[in-house]
């Protein structure tokens, strides 16, 4: 049989055999990706204006038009990132400022990176170093009088301490803001916060000379640490409201600093 014949019969019925490939006319496949939509967070609260949270105290163009806006961030965590955003050599040059307290130039040394970390940290160590060093210095005191005196540590004390220190660091910078504000100076209430913050390390230093066991020794080393704490908040302070004549503010903020001073002399090294 001729070969011919085999090659004309039909294979598509035979097992195994694959049909042929048709070709299809395909429409092209599109792969534009829509354009995204990116969000920024923390979320801009301030409108078409691109203005977020702002910090209490700063100057932004608009005025009235984004106070709304700057206070929704005041009660959010997330706002308060960046003050925390400073390195060890930012800490310890304020800290070297504030127990120099006749240069007064504090606010300029900041500039517009203001932080809570130095704040935080020295207000923490004070409580802790109130507690200890203050019933350390009881002990002391009454081993002097009595020699069968036994060492008994008093809890309270970090109660009062952290209440103190905390409740000042807080409560009478912001006071201090909202009297300035209305009396029409324009201030920072985070440059507020970072200023009295560091006005407290010189009494954490002092802290540790209030465990000898001398009274008047004691008072010495008090009085000379209000002084000096007293006149970095009160020189800085009025070189940051400098043309405005509120003297009252400024011998306000000297008497606050002393009493500090003498509260923790009386209540935790009597």
């Amino acid at each position: 049989m001729d070969e011919a014949s085999y090659t004309s019969l039909p294979t598509s019925h035979l097992l195994g055999s694959v049909p042929a490939a048709i070709v299809e006319d395909k429409k092209p496949i599109n792969y534009d990706v829509p354009e995204a939509n990116l969000q920024i967070f923390p979320p801009n609260n301030g409108g078409d204006k691109g203005w977020g949270y702002q910090a209490p105290g700063t100057s932004r163009a608009g005025g009235d038009e984004q106070s709304t806006s700057r206070w929704k961030g005041v009660f959010s965590i997330s706002s308060y990132t960046p003050y925390f955003d400073v390195d060890t050599d930012a800490v310890l040059d304020r800290i070297k400022s504030s127990l120099n307290p006749t240069q007064g130039d504090f606010f300029r040394k900041i500039d517009d990176n203001p932080d809570l970390y130095g704040p935080v940290w020295i207000s923490t160590t004070l409580v802790f170093v109130l507690a200890a060093l203050g019933n350390c210095a009881t002990y002391l005191m009454n081993k002097h009088s009595n020699q069968k005196a036994v060492w008994s540590f008093d809890v309270s004390y970090v109660n009062w301490a952290a209440c103190a220190v905390y409740g000042y660091v807080l409560v009478v910078p912001t006071a201090f803001y909202f009297l300035l504000q209305y009396l029409g100076s324009k201030v920072s209430l985070v440059r507020l916060w970072c200023m009295w913050g560091y006005s407290l390390f010189i009494l954490l230093l002092s802290s540790f000379l209030l465990i000898i066991p001398t009274e008047f020794f004691r008072w010495i080393i008090i009085i000379l640490a209000g002084s000096a704490s007293a006149c970095f908040v009160g020189l800085n302070m009025k070189s940051y409201i400098e043309g405005n004549d509120l003297t009252v503010v400024i011998i306000s903020t000297l008497v606050l600093q002393v009493a500090l001073a003498l509260f923790i002399k009386i209540w935790f090294f009597p």
